[in-house]
């Protein structure tokens, strides 16, 4: 019998999977790299801001976080912004995508998603990313 938190693939079977889902949803993120600026790019995550500045003041002009892919202890988290900020992307969502989502702007894998999900996933990316360029957010 493992203890909680031990680091062992036994503990939590799917966790094994995890690189492979990582590896599927990282180039849906990395594939605006070029517009963006690549934060974080390591085996467990891949973060993605914005070149310009913020056009809020509470952000003192860093950066717009847009989106990330993480591995994490139960899931992989694929963490989007334009989402939470822009929710009307949200309508009409694919029932296989909406069901791993938590909260208003992330999605939970512990496994590769489906291939509806992978291209709800891609055309949210690609409505959010426009939508942030015409508002010249990028």
């Amino acid at each position: 019998m493992l203890l909680r938190g031990a680091k062992s693939s036994k503990l939590c079977p799917m966790a094994s999977d995890f690189p492979t889902v990582f590896t599927a949803l990282k180039p849906i993120l990395a594939k605006y790299a070029k517009r963006m600026s690549v934060k974080t790019d390591t085996g467990v995550e891949y973060t993605l801001l914005t070149k310009s500045p913020s056009p809020f003041p509470q952000h003192k002009g860093q950066p717009l976080y847009f989106g990330s892919v993480k591995v994490g202890k139960a899931y992989v988290s694929f963490h989007f912004l334009p989402l939470y900020m822009s929710p009307e992307l949200n309508k009409g969502m694919a029932p296989a995508l909406k069901k791993r989502m938590q909260g208003k702007a992330c999605f939970n894998f512990k496994t590769n998603p489906e291939p509806e999900a992978m291209a709800e996933l891609k055309r949210l990316t690609e409505a959010g990313f426009k939508a942030w360029g015409e508002r010249k957010w990028l």
